[in-house]
């Protein structure tokens, strides 16, 4: 009796992984806070606090300013407030915005073992060029899409599901690296794996988080490339 050899395993393709940006890969909250601080002061309304802008993390930067339009009653455009703070926001982050080590080394680690990727962000298109082109992330990261580009922001999945359109790639294969509750919600309506590490502490509770795949409740501090790498060549696990 003859046995036939088994037949080869062909190993799963690397991956695709797609990146929020502000929080994520970079610390650029503060640049956009005080972008933001300038345009309401400018618009009469002084003291806008820290604490105040962190209900907005994960939000886009036009869904941010309708909403801070109402609640401070500002009878201007929405496109000239979006306008006035792009513009010092860019300002800002061309001046100084500063990478999260252990992002930049999961994004190399990434790009050696050929995983494609992505930038998926609220932010104007402009703000994730300038930032890429700063801290020189635009030499691996080269697929960007920005929420004016979709008919949706976070937590809806548009952004992550062009990004998934432009790499090529099945959205079920995709995972997503967020730090606020609206982009995980948006990664599992998107159908996608998510790995959270959330940006406010406070917020490391958040049921969006409950969905995610791998979750750093300590943020950035607890954040290591080695650990997110080692965690996306596990096998998927179907639900209960």
């Amino acid at each position: 009796m003859t046995t036939s050899a088994a037949s080869p395993v062909t190993p799963a393709p690397p991956a695709p992984v797609i990146f929020d940006l502000d929080g994520t890969l970079v610390d650029s909250e503060p640049n956009y806070y005080e972008a933001g601080r300038r345009l309401l002061a400018g618009y009469g309304v002084p003291d806008f606090s820290w604490e105040q802008h962190t209900r907005f993390i994960g939000i886009g930067t036009r869904e941010t300013l309708e909403i801070l339009s109402r609640e401070f009653g500002i009878d201007a455009p929405l496109e000239e407030l979006l306008a006035g703070k792009n513009r010092t926001y860019l300002e800002l982050a061309r001046a100084h915005t500063e990478v999260f080590p252990e992002m930049r080394a999961f994004v190399e680690l990434l790009s050696a073992a050929g995983h494609p990727m992505a930038v998926a962000s609220g932010s104007s298109r402009a703000a994730i060029e300038a930032v890429l082109a700063g801290t020189g992330l635009d030499a691996l990261l080269t697929t960007v899409v920005s929420a004016e580009e979709v008919a949706h922001g976070k937590p809806e999945p548009d952004v992550f599901l062009e990004a998934a359109r432009r790499l090529g790639v099945d959205p079920a294969r995709c995972v997503v690296l967020e730090d606020a509750a609206p982009g995980a919600r948006a990664a599992h309506r998107a159908g996608m794996r998510c790995i959270a590490v959330p940006y406010v502490a406070a917020t490391a509770d958040d049921p969006a988080f409950a969905s995610a795949g791998l979750l750093f409740k300590g943020g950035q501090g607890e954040f290591t490339a080695r650990a997110a790498y080692d965690w996306l060549g596990e096998p998927v696990r179907s639900s209960p």
